[in-house]
């Protein structure tokens, strides 16, 4: 495939369109989706996070916002697994990013949301 016809899901995010997506799916989504989508987020605000690490979230996030993907997200039960799948692979490569006041972050958002 050439250069120009690769799809870069990084190319897809942005900030107003994660927060809508989020707001509007976060109990559909589940907890868990939800709490990685906000660790991704609150890394990538961190000006310590480098950009190839902002490169590796923006593409992860870009993937979770994107209407049309793997198993289309308004499929019952399963429709955020492979959400969750390309949140958790860039959890995993980027998990030095995502520190403490991350996981706080997230912690309190989750708690206002989902009450827990």
């Amino acid at each position: 495939m050439a250069a120009e016809e690769k799809y870069g899901f990084e190319d897809e995010y942005y900030d107003k369109g994660f927060w809508n997506k989020v707001m509007a799916f976060a109990k559909t989504a589940g907890k868990e989706v939800i709490e990685k989508a906000l660790w991704l987020y609150y890394a990538a605000q961190n000006p310590a996070t480098p950009a190839w690490a902002r490169s590796i979230i923006y593409g992860a996030l870009g993937y979770f916002i994107v209407p049309l993907d793997a198993i289309a997200d308004f499929t019952p039960f399963v429709g955020y697994v492979d959400d969750l799948g390309v949140l958790t692979a860039a959890v995993v490569t980027v998990a030095f990013f995502i520190n403490k006041e991350t996981k706080g972050k997230a912690a309190r958002k989750l708690k206002e949301w989902f009450g827990h």
